[in-house]
């Protein structure tokens, strides 16, 4: 869509019409809601000011890029967002060249800004990067790294700070708006430079603080004191529903030819007031009915969420010392019942994994016992920590990972599949995973009387309702769920048990059924034991194929000498797996029960 040139009514129906798409498409289809409608304005200056055929484009997280891809030939196709086989619900290249980069973690987008403007300077081009990032993002350290190097080098690069909910600093007004407006304008920055030079070729040295207090003070009632400090040149606040403001402030930030942060409020859901305004349940959202905003609920099984956040919880009431944290995602975790209920003993640190980890190893060094519940696949960020901090250490710290396997509509960079492959090398650690509500119950008790780190994945949803009573969790013990009268062994893990389950009640013969529960130390002693009855395995896990599960067999047998046993893996092949509806998702990999069946015995 071309808004080059269009009068700032005619972006304003745009803005109009695009938020009308959204909403109409979301309301049926689901998918980030909140942020999205409020960054549409935004999104129309950074294309009506710059080029997206030629300047980086660089949506931070990229919840908020909808609007983007409307306004890049995307309209129609919008219908098919995160749909198996349609448009992912993130910026990706290889969907369109106007996406820059893959996004889906956040606080990446400035250090990427960096690197493009190293590379536009090398490459001696007229371009500009410019950035959107919302303040949440601003919470992770991964930003403030690359301001630092940023502010070092004076690149050119337009950073729009979208301030959805929180204030970087209070703002004094049209005062500071105004006041901010003269820091970045040509006449000031023109001032600035010559006052700059007259004083470095004209004064002695300590007349430089006299000279340049009258800017300090400026600048000093402003909320960019920060950024200016790390230098980095700020504007704002401004109002980021104001079209006509947006472009004037994106030109001249675009002039100026160094790093700039435009600091844009704004309102989230702007546009349905339903969901205006700082409500964590419409950020993310399935369909919902326009009118009145209720959500069309699909399942009534209780999550494996709500049963881990129930189970710690009453946990958390048996033992005093049971601490914990997630990284921005209470109620996505259920760890926002845990902080309403011991707000001195859980708590939110928003997005700064590497911080959850460290912060709780020293609890744990204190006696605490912490449990650090993050997404399967925001825990890849804390990787070193896990190794550096907890474990080195051998210290008693849960990793309680959610998400774990294939999520759905997030797709690719959400994907919980590589958890167990990049904890299992890691010295210390215990690595097991319950198959149901009951086992996860069980696990949570088990773990608090460990006396080493430890990690537990539970998947996105429900688990299946399964016929086997629960049992208490040994450590390095495997459960014989069923002997069978054939020579095949079903091996399931956490989640795999029950799909392993699915596919015997498929097959013609009668198949023995093992729950591994525990991949680290794994159970030798069984599987020593059943490979005198049993030749033909196969393993069920929704995890990654290589350095998995059957790998973790494999070696197992190895060391036991124990040639005679042929195994098959049902695991994730080695490829990023898209977005999509979760039944469609593993149709397409062949990891239905009744695909799995027809490969049993080939």
């Amino acid at each position: 869509m071309e808004i080059k040139g269009k009068s700032v009514e005619e972006l304003e129906e745009v803005a109009s019409k695009i938020r009308e798409r959204i909403i109409d498409v979301v309301s049926r289809k689901g998918g980030h809601f909140s942020s999205t409608l409020g960054a549409v304005e935004l999104t129309l200056g950074m294309h009506y000011v710059f080029d997206v055929n030629s300047d980086p484009f660089i949506f931070d997280v990229s919840h908020q890029c909808y609007a983007h891809k409307l306004l890049t030939n995307r309209w129609e196709e919008f219908e098919t967002i995160r749909q198996f086989g349609g448009l992912c619900g993130f910026t990706k290249p290889n969907e369109s060249n106007a996406d820059y980069f893959v996004a889906g973690h956040s606080s990446t987008s400035i250090s990427l800004a960096v690197g493009a403007a190293k590379s536009i300077k090398l490459k001696n081009q007229d371009r500009v990067p410019v950035v959107m990032i919302g303040d949440g993002s601003m919470s992770a350290g991964m930003v403030y790294e690359a301001l630092n190097e940023l502010g070092d080098l004076k690149l050119p690069v337009v950073i729009i700070l979208n301030d959805n909910e929180m204030s970087i600093a209070k703002p004094i007004g049209a005062i500071s708006k105004y006041l901010s407006k003269i820091l970045a304008g040509k006449f000031y920055q023109s001032f600035k430079a010559r006052v700059d030079k007259f004083i470095r070729n004209n004064m002695p040295e300590g007349t430089t603080y006299l000279a340049k207090r009258l800017e300090s003070s400026i600048k000093l009632i402003t909320p960019g004191i920060l950024f200016e400090e790390m230098g980095i040149d700020y504007i704002g606040p401004i109002d980021g529903h104001d079209i006509e403001e947006i472009i004037d402030t994106l030109n001249i930030a675009k002039s100026m030819q160094k790093p700039v942060i435009v600091h844009a409020k704004t309102v989230k859901g702007k546009g349905y007031k339903i969901a205006e305004g700082q409500h964590e349940h419409w950020h993310g959202v399935g369909p919902f009915n326009v009118e009145d905003g209720e959500f069309i609920k699909k399942s009534t099984q209780k999550s494996a969420t709500s049963v881990y956040s129930y189970s710690l919880l009453n946990l958390a009431k048996k033992y005093e010392n049971v601490v914990g944290v997630t990284a921005a995602m209470p109620s996505g975790t259920g760890v926002d019942k845990l902080i309403e209920a011991y707000p001195n003993r859980f708590w939110d640190v928003a997005i700064a994994e590497q911080h959850a980890v460290t912060s709780m190893a020293a609890m744990a060094k204190e006696g605490f016992k912490p449990f650090i519940t993050i997404y399967s696949t925001f825990l890849q960020r804390g990787f070193d920590q896990i190794i550096h901090d907890v474990s080195i250490m051998n210290l008693p710290v849960v990793f309680a990972m959610d998400r774990a396997g294939i999520v759905g509509n997030d797709g690719e960079t959400h994907q919980g599949a590589f958890d167990i492959n990049f904890l299992r090398f890691i010295p210390n650690m215990i690595l097991f995973a319950p198959r149901d509500n009951e086992t996860l119950e069980n696990s949570l008790e088990f773990a608090y009387t460990l006396s080493s780190p430890c990690a537990i994945r539970y998947p996105r949803g429900s688990f299946k309702e399964l016929d086997f009573k629960a049992t208490n969790f040994e450590l390095g013990k495997a459960e014989l769920l069923k002997d069978g009268n054939s020579n095949k062994l079903f091996i399931g893990y956490g989640n795999g048990v029950s799909k392993a389950i699915d596919v015997e009640k498929l097959h013609e013969e009668d198949i023995a059924i093992l729950d591994l529960r525990f991949i680290k130390p794994i159970d030798k002693n069984i599987l020593k034991t059943l490979s005198d009855k049993y030749d033909s395995w196969y393993v069920f896990s929704d995890s990654q194929k290589q350095g998995g599960v059957a790998s973790a067999i494999m070696e197992a047998l190895s060391e036991l000498e124990i040639t005679n046993i042929n195994i098959k893996s049902f695991e994730y092949e080695d490829s990023f797996i898209e977005h999509g509806d979760t039944t469609k998702v593993e149709e397409s990999l062949g990891l239905l029960a009744k695909q799995l069946v027809l490969l049993v015995d080939k």
